[in-house]
């Protein structure tokens, strides 16, 4: 029996579906992507450690790299050409808003507006924060349930946010557990805050129920399993502003699924934020308007392992059962 190859076509696509993965910056070591192991990977359940932003619109690349020639003779005639600048952009709006969202949309510093305390003076950031709830030391919390003890759970109900990281110590460098969330200078810059590292971490979860001592969570927490060195603060929401010293750096992936099988994925290993935060507005049926978050980002150089050559995206393309190729 012979199986019938049919033409090659170009891919037909609908939208376009985003996903970022952390960057270890203080090894400078982004999530590498490999389409030839994982490229066939479910849109609803991609593999670790990458995580679905969901569908985004107005994704835009552009190529920035430039090519110049040699020219020798009279008259001169082209010899060669080499790349004189190498460099590549992405802009896109997310659909949805999150935390992750409004973390990669933010340019800067994304932060958790963190529980106030009693008194505490107004700042646009948020005030000086409440006293967080330490983990139980008996190791019985998980990525979903934090053990507080009875009389501490008593302030936490369902439907709260809170934010679950590590004090801070005095600690210079990147902070944030499971995703660089700052860079801290040095103690004085934060004001030897206890709560800046919660303020700025992406560790945050839904609260969905309290009992028995423990919070549950709706979803596991980004970084996994806490340590007992992590405490819990209540949060209101989020906050970004314009202007800041730190750049948000993510490895990504955006994958157009081809309606005849086939599937283009664009990889980023390293993009960081390029611009402020920004919206965009769209009129649904007035007066009612949607508001997307839109980012822009500006790919930065990894190694590819099997060459040494520098690079700044992978294109990858999976075709479609027996199409030509």
């Amino acid at each position: 029996m012979t199986t019938t190859v049919v033409a090659a076509t170009p891919p037909v696509t609908r939208r376009v579906r985003a996903y970022f993965a952390p960057v270890n910056r203080a090894a400078a070591t982004p999530s590498i992507f490999d389409a030839a192991q994982t490229g066939a990977f479910s849109l609803d359940a991609p593999p670790a450690p990458w995580v679905d932003l969901g569908w985004c619109t107005g994704f835009t690349r552009k190529s920035g790299t430039k090519v110049a020639v040699v020219q020798l003779g009279s008259p001169a005639i082209t010899q060669s050409q080499m790349r004189t600048e190498v460099e590549a952009t992405v802009s896109l709006q997310f659909e949805s808003w999150g935390k992750l969202q409004l973390a990669l949309a933010a340019g800067s510093q994304q932060m958790n507006l963190l529980q106030t305390a009693t008194g505490a003076a107004a700042n646009g950031s948020g005030g000086i924060a409440a006293t967080a709830a330490p983990l139980t030391p008996d190791g019985t919390s998980t990525a979903t349930r934090l053990s507080v003890g009875a009389a501490a759970a008593t302030a936490f109900s369902a439907g709260d946010l809170v934010a679950v990281d590590v004090d801070y110590s005095g600690q210079t460098g990147f902070v944030g557990s499971g995703v660089s969330a700052a860079y801290v200078r040095s103690s004085s810059a934060v004001g030897g805050d206890a709560n800046y590292v919660r303020r700025v971490s992406l560790n945050v979860g839904r609260v969905v129920a309290v009992n028995e001592g423990s919070i549950q969570l709706a979803a596991p927490l980004p970084a996994g399993v806490p340590t007992t060195a992590m405490k819990v603060s209540a949060l209101a929401g989020f906050v970004d502003r314009e202007g800041g010293s730190f750049f948000q750096e993510w490895s990504a992936l955006f994958v157009m699924q081809g309606e005849q099988g086939d599937r283009v994925i664009f990889h980023y290993p390293r993009l960081q934020a390029m611009q402020g935060s920004a919206e965009v507005v769209e009129t649904l049926v007035a007066p009612l308007e949607q508001m997307r978050l839109a980012g822009a980002f500006r790919a930065l150089p990894v190694k590819d392992a099997n060459d040494g050559e520098m690079v700044l995206c992978f294109r990858s393309y999976l075709p479609g059962a027996m199409r030509a190729v």
